[in-house]
């Protein structure tokens, strides 16, 4: 079965051409040697050294070897046999051994690879003493520790190999991780900006458009007996478009609403009922309770917008005479009661939220309250009016912080 050879990074590569190249020179030094000591079988050792020079040349030159073990396999036996050849016939080519144990380490399998560095160091070790005429341990230990050598060096590399690969892959793989959580991340961000641009929307650009045509309908029903009320309301609903304008351009640079700056949230709930008594058939009261605390921008925004959005259920569905908003410090906590006599509903049949016929609204006051770690209820019932109350933590907790700045 073919199985391809490791793939050869730079280092590696330019590792195998060093040494193929000092096999080369080893066998181009057993040549000159055997021709300047005019050795009997000089031509021959100068033959064999060429055809296993040439065959350890071309080998890494033929893309098969590259990639098929059992190629360099075939090649490696060939190049061994030829050495074996040259080394019946002249001492010096026992040193062509050691470049000849890292070729095999690094292109056989590990077992196939010791077997061979084994096999030519014995050969190495038995041409030479058949050369000398004679057997020493120092003809032993030189192929020996060669050998040990060239598996030590070859053996921690491929450890070492193993290691960077794993490291890689150990990267590739945080890197795609990361790449995924930063994906996660941008798309919870993108669904959280769409909620609070949906809840921006309908608090303020949505509510202002329904207040003005309700004030358009009024007008329109007090046309033609009355003309200065069918005047007066669409007086109410120019300054309502007015005050939509100014509210969507600060939406649109994400900035303080307007009622809120240069003053307090009392005052801004203030103007707030005496703006939805004057352009509705609704009377609104505001009520302050407990000792003024500073607010965060956002516990003021949100509040504000809860109070708005609740008068404009109330002015849309309520068929109320008369509101009470009330802003209450409760020590740690700040809270918002918004009750009117109207018509109530049931509060558990609730339709779902609805882009055609709105229904955000509690969603979304609810959504505000949470976002700042407080609590929204309503309480109603049909004939009895209902009561709207929210509470806010003076202090925000830690996980809803980032969130409240939005």
């Amino acid at each position: 079965m073919n199985t391809a050879a490791p793939a050869l990074t730079p280092a590696t590569r330019a590792l195998a051409w060093c040494l193929h190249l000092l096999v080369i020179g080893l066998l181009v030094l057993a040549a000159g040697r055997a021709v300047a000591d005019d050795q009997p079988d000089a031509e021959l050792v100068v033959v064999a050294a060429a055809v296993c020079g040439l065959m350890s040349a071309v080998g890494p030159l033929l893309p098969r070897i590259r990639l098929s073990r059992r190629a360099a396999a075939w090649w490696l036996a060939a190049v061994g046999a030829v050495w074996l050849v040259l080394l019946a016939l002249s001492p010096d080519a026992v040193w062509v051994a050691f470049p000849l144990y890292f070729l095999q380490l690094h292109l056989l399998p590990r077992r196939a690879g010791l077997g061979a560095v084994a096999a030519t160091a014995v050969a190495a070790i038995t041409g030479f003493a058949a050369h000398t005429g004679s057997f020493s341990l120092a003809m032993v230990i030189g192929p020996a520790l060669g050998a040990a050598v060239a598996v030590a060096v070859v053996w921690g590399y491929q450890a070492l190999y193993r290691e960077s690969e794993q490291r890689r892959r150990l990267i590739e793989e945080l890197t795609a991780t990361r790449a995924d959580l930063a994906a996660a991340q941008h798309t919870a961000g993108v669904l959280a900006e769409r909620e609070r641009l949906a809840r921006e929307i309908h608090d303020t650009i949505a509510q202002g458009l329904s207040s003005i045509q309700l004030l358009l309908r009024a007008a329109e029903r007090a046309l033609p007996g009355r003309p200065d009320d069918a005047a007066r309301h669409v007086d109410a609903a120019r300054q309502a478009a007015v005050d939509n304008i100014a509210e969507a351009r600060r939406f649109v640079a994400a900035l303080t609403p307007p009622t809120l700056e240069g003053a307090t949230l009392a005052g801004a709930l203030e103007r707030l009922c005496t703006t939805t008594s004057t352009r509705h058939r609704l009377t609104a009261h505001f009520h302050l309770t407990g000792d003024p605390t500073p607010l965060a921008t956002a516990h003021e925004v949100a509040l504000l917008r809860i109070a708005q959005s609740a008068l404009a259920n109330t002015v849309r569905h309520a068929e109320a005479t008369s509101a009470e908003v009330t802003l209450s410090y409760l020590g740690d906590h700040v809270a918002l009661d918004v009750v009117d006599d109207g018509r109530g509903f049931d509060p558990a049949r609730l339709p779902a939220p609805d882009p055609e016929s709105g229904g955000f609204g509690l969603a979304a006051m609810r959504a505000r309250a949470q976002a700042l770690g407080g609590t929204l209820t309503v309480e109603s019932a049909p004939g009895h009016g209902t009561t709207l109350a929210a509470q806010l933590p003076l202090t925000p907790s830690a996980e809803t912080e980032p969130e409240a700045r939005q």
